[in-house]
């Protein structure tokens, strides 16, 4: 829907980002051009590059050519994509990274967030189908779990104009309201062709990805509430069991009374939540107190691409 728009860019699902991050220190200073051409043929070797269209070694030497942090790397690689469809924004999708918002936001200071939230029963049901999820049903399980807390979090955590979360159920069965209202986030004009992203779905979600094979026609409330069909009765309830009183609290009815410990916990997890705002300006506060004993300065992280990026 995103890439549909006439001046948003959204490429099919990468994993280069985050693994760059957490390897970031392997690839040493990055204002050694040797050192950014590492980088950057990590990061065209990395499975499902080649879904975005791009030149390997022209990609390459973007990186090399790019303002020498790590963010202004990886960001160059999704503004290389944009440019292919003469488009000024650019973005990236991946479920993981309602995890690690903080890192995202670190390399991308001026980064706007989407978060997309779906019922856990049917997201549970949908990863038992793709081929890399594997036979562990409590991991498949914790995927939503762990998410519904980020986005508890995020909600608190980050500002209006940072933060927009919308619900599946709510944007497949009427597009253009919630599709405005992210417009009106990314400070964009709405444009029709968002309601049709299926003219798309060939650029943006590569055939291969059969589980994503729905993205392919006119938008559908097919897979709202499939896991009555999808789950078994006791996979419900293991699902409900895990979940707790999160279900509830995003709008989505259990078949299963929440027993009262699994409420307790969540009650306590939004008292953290909201807590850590004052908890986090404490250890800021320490850290400054404290000298910094043999400690080494991070080099720069955020990108250096857009003008709200180097005015940060």
């Amino acid at each position: 829907m995103l890439h549909a728009h006439p001046r948003i860019a959204l490429p099919p699902e990468t994993r280069f980002l985050l693994a760059a991050y957490t390897d970031r220190k392997k690839f040493g200073d990055l204002n050694d051009a040797a050192n950014r051409r590492a980088l950057g043929e990590f990061i065209v070797a990395t499975d499902q590059f080649d879904d975005l269209g791009l030149d390997r070694q022209a990609t390459v030497e973007a990186v090399v050519a790019a303002p020498p942090t790590l963010g202004s790397a990886l960001g160059i690689v999704f503004k290389n994509y944009a440019d292919r469809f003469g488009k000024p924004r650019w973005g990236d999708k991946r479920p993981l990274y309602l995890r690690h918002l903080p890192a995202i936001l670190r390399l991308f200071p001026d980064a706007q967030i989407i978060n997309i939230m779906r019922d856990g029963r049917d997201c549970v049901a949908s990863l038992k189908e793709t081929p890399w999820s594997g036979n562990e049903f409590d991991k498949l399980i914790g995927y939503w779990t762990q998410s519904a807390d980020a986005s508890l979090l995020a909600a608190r955590r980050y500002s209006k104009d940072v933060y927009h979360q919308v619900r599946y159920e709510d944007l497949v069965a009427d597009p253009e309201p919630h599709l405005r209202a992210i417009c009106d986030f990314l400070d964009e004009d709405f444009d029709p062709a968002m309601t049709n992203p299926s003219k798309l779905a060939s650029v943006a979600v590569p055939e291969y990805k059969t589980w994503h094979k729905l993205t392919h026609q006119e938008v559908t409330t097919e897979r709202v509430q499939s896991w009555r069909s999808r789950l078994s009765e006791d996979e419900v309830r293991q699902c409900e069991a895990a979940f707790g009183d999160r279900l509830t609290y995003f709008g989505y009815e259990p078949v299963t009374p929440v027993p009262r410990s699994a409420r307790m916990r969540i009650g306590a997890r939004l008292i953290r939540h909201r807590l850590h705002p004052a908890r986090a300006a404490a250890r800021q506060i320490v850290s400054q107190i404290r000298p910094a004993e043999n400690k080494t300065p991070e080099p720069p992280i955020a990108a250096r691409l857009t003008s709200r990026q180097t005015a940060v």
